[in-house]
């Protein structure tokens, strides 16, 4: 529901402060004196395409921001949630601003979102009747919509879209399968191959580094040997090393602790010294004697980190990861050996949901063709009373087929559903876009929002030319039924009937004049004289004729509010 529209620099309007409320809100005045123009902004907060030619002249750009009322909105609650938004006091904000140059912004809540936003949201928010730039009722989509939820095929529609998309997957995953069929053999060989090259390997965790630890020493074999060799000769006591010169040490110290017995310390290093030679030349002889040149473990060695590499080069960086893709390749290949019974499997799925798919689909179309026969009754009833007696109505429904005949399922059925009317006796049934005026679509949909009127979530109406063309006892049952609908939705009209205007249960008289030289637009909420002046003026175009008066404040005490 509209609270608010608050407009700056739109056309002839400066700045603007307009309040709606629940029920029905009208909007007079004299022609030409901007009740469009309040239409066209708040069509800008609809998703409307904006001209920068309605900026107001002087100014460089232009705002439209309206205050909606969303609590009982659950479509436009489930859109807000989805886009991150938190609604504070029920309510929103939606900011439309169009510079000069063009650019322009939206913002829904201090969010910035695209045009195309803007319209989904909207969408859940306002149906817009007397411009085709924004009337649902030309959307195909939507008469399915309103058939549906007129003759209670929703829920059913939900089923059958639920069994369509699970269809679809299927017949998807069942192709993945097909495709697969023709790779299937190369696939079990290619890994077969891997495994058994991998398993027959025998790799363990970490001998890649030990081979190539062991590949070093037999690499550099003589380098070492001369080098042991060297250390040993240059430590060991029988080839005049170190250990030599360091016996002859330990016998001079002894001499001196013999002489000054408080240099023991020293003593006892030197023997340390000696003693740790004398196991370094012990340790590195060992060494010198296990190091032996083996040509063929060499050759061995060189073969065994080739094949290594090969696998890691193949199947992974490492021996683990070369591990792990083998046992990959064993669930890969239990998978695809599982191939046959899969396959089955999936047509018999296949099989089960669209047999499910056709009896639902049979079982909707049964619903929405009597819903249809019925509906289309109740709006010429409608009509009849909305002064379009000669006009007949149809909701047409047909199977969607293809080339050869056989029908063709969407998402929420098999059905093609589509308003149609004939606008004059011995005429053919024609689309609604193709021969309906701005006023008759306004008045269709006005019928067709008085029988729907519980079942749609919009909660708000705008009519801009639902009065055209009719008046006397028309005009008064149209206003009925806009009074009667605003009880359950709110309507925001324009009109310019007095006998729809006395209904109004919040009256907004709009009006040019002149401000400091300049024509601007002007629209207040009038009540008491202020609207029976309104009133009369509507009657006969003299606001102040006591007779005028006399009438408007009849029709004020008969129908208004």
């Amino acid at each position: 529901m509209l609270e608010e529209l608050i407009v700056h620099n739109y056309a002839l309007i400066d700045q603007l402060n307009i309040r709606f409320f629940a029920g029905l809100n009208v909007l007079t005045g004299e022609t030409g004196a901007g009740k469009s123009i309040l239409i066209g902004a708040l069509g800008l907060i609809l998703g409307l395409k904006a001209d920068t030619e309605t900026i107001r002249s002087g100014a460089d750009e232009m705002v439209i921001s309206g205050v909606v009322r969303v609590a009982d909105n659950p479509d436009a609650l489930n859109w807000l949630e989805a886009h991150g938004l938190k609604v504070e006091d029920s309510s929103i904000i939606i900011r439309r601003l169009v510079k000069k140059s063009g650019r322009g912004s939206v913002f829904v809540q201090s969010s910035p979102f695209t045009l195309s936003d803007l319209r989904e949201l909207a969408g859940f928010l306002f149906d817009m009747h007397g411009q085709h730039e924004h009337q649902s009722l030309l959307n195909l989509e939507n008469h399915r919509k309103l058939l549906d939820r007129y003759g209670g095929c929703e829920d059913l529609a939900g089923v059958f879209y639920s069994l369509y998309t699970r269809l679809l997957k299927l017949r998807e995953k069942y192709s993945g399968l097909i495709a697969k069929e023709q790779e299937r053999s190369r696939m079990i060989d290619l890994l077969e191959f891997s495994i058994k090259e991998i398993q027959d390997a025998k790799l363990k965790i970490g001998e890649d580094e030990e081979i190539e630890k062991e590949l070093k020493i037999l690499s550099n074999y003589e380098k070492l040997s001369h080098c042991l060799e060297e250390v040993y000769n240059g430590t060991a006591e029988s080839r005049g090393g170190a250990l030599t010169f360091l016996r002859k040490a330990r016998a001079s110290m002894s001499e001196v602790l013999r002489i000054d017995p408080g240099q023991k310390e020293l003593s006892n290093q030197l023997d340390s010294a000696f003693y740790e030679i004398e196991d370094f030349v012990e340790s590195i002889g060992h060494y010198r004697s296990s190091i032996d040149y083996n040509p063929a473990r060499l050759e061995s060695l060189e073969e065994r980190l080739a094949l290594i590499r090969k696998l890691k080069k193949k199947y992974g960086n490492t021996i683990g990861e070369v591990l792990k893709h083998s046992a990959h390749c064993h669930e890969e290949l239990k998978r695809i050996e599982n191939w046959e019974e899969d396959k089955k499997n999936c047509e018999a799925e296949i099989t089960f949901v669209e047999k499910e798919l056709r009896q639902k689909a049979e079982t909707l179309s049964g619903m929405r063709h009597k819903a249809a026969e019925k509906l289309q009754i109740r709006i010429e009833e409608e009509l009849i009373h909305l002064g379009m007696p000669k006009v007949r109505f149809k909701v047409h429904t047909q199977d969607k087929e293809n080339e050869s005949g056989k029908p063709v399922y969407t998402p929420y059925g098999k059905d093609k559903v589509e308003f149609m009317i004939s606008p004059n006796l011995g005429e053919p049934f024609k689309r609604l876009a193709q021969i309906a005026s701005g006023g008759e679509i306004s008045r269709i949909m006005l019928a067709i929002k008085s029988i729907l009127v519980e079942s749609d979530h919009i909660n708000a109406l705008i009519f801009d030319e639902v009065d055209v063309g009719i008046g006397g006892e028309v005009a008064l049952s149209v206003g009925e039924r806009l009074k009667t609908l605003s009880a359950l939705k709110q309507i925001l009209c324009i009109t310019h009937l007095a006998t729809i205007a006395v209904r109004a249960d919040n009256h907004i008289k709009v009006e040019k004049v002149n401000k400091q030289n300049r024509t601007v637009t002007l629209a207040e909420r009038i009540t008491g004289r202020k609207r029976q002046e309104e009133i009369a003026r509507m009657l006969s175009g003299d606001k102040r004729g006591e007779t005028s008066l006399m009438h408007a404040d009849e029709l004020l005490k008969k129908y208004g509010t």
